[in-house]
């Protein structure tokens, strides 16, 4: 099956695409990392975005359609797919179909977590890990079982990350909602989009994506 995760930051788009990995052996295809690897391979596409990248422009949606291209013929036609980040456009997610047209394959869902953007300052904003282990907590969700300790490694030293503010995060929202809207509905006029609410619980999200993906 292949599939887009759709979410702003924070809403679990990241946990869920590494349990359908391990769980279903599908492939997650981040264009942040499908450009660095083409760069650094050093493949036709990724020679001309590293050219783009050195001259400070943007790279195009035709530079980031022959990447996603290049990775797709690497693939071959057994993993199913996980689709991050791309497309965001509406010109990106016509694209994306033609690519999959053209070898055989097709989007089955395009699933998009839903969230509560209240809620979701307050779970970022809480945020928190240990500075040696790094095993996470949270200020109001998951503290230390001794304050100020950590439950793993027993360090005494925490840090949050500098861009876990709500400025920050509802910046990010923002950005989401402007780049997600166009694409909804070239999805929606196909029957592909299925939501979920991305504010339950980790392993109820997991369910809800698993009893989509069943329905194929």
């Amino acid at each position: 099956m292949d599939i887009i995760l759709l979410g702003p930051p924070g809403a679990g788009k990241g946990t869920q695409a590494q349990r359908l990995v391990a769980d279903r052996g599908m492939v997650q295809l981040s264009t942040g990392d499908m450009l660095r690897a083409a760069v650094k391979a050093g493949t036709p596409t990724g020679l001309q975005a590293k050219a783009v990248m050195e001259a400070g422009a943007l790279v195009s949606d035709e530079i980031v359609s022959g990447i996603i291209g290049e990775r797709l013929d690497e693939l071959g036609a057994e993993p199913g797919l996980i689709f991050d980040g791309y497309p965001r456009t509406a010109a990106q997610a016509a694209s994306l179909d033609e690519l999959l047209a053209a070898r055989g394959r097709k989007l089955d869902y395009v699933i998009e977590l839903v969230v509560d953007e209240d809620a979701l300052v307050e779970r970022i904003t809480g945020r928190y890990t240990c500075a040696k282990c790094g095993e996470g907590y949270h200020d109001r969700f998951k503290q230390p079982a001794v304050e100020g300790v950590c439950d793993v490694c027993g360090s005494t030293e925490f840090k949050r990350r500098p861009d876990d503010n709500a400025e920050t995060v509802r910046t990010r929202m923002a950005e989401y909602r402007a780049k997600t809207a166009p694409i909804l509905p070239h999805y929606e006029a196909q029957g592909l989009v299925r939501r979920i609410d991305g504010m339950a619980d980790i392993a109820h999200v997991t369910a809800a994506i698993e009893g989509i993906l069943g329905e194929g």
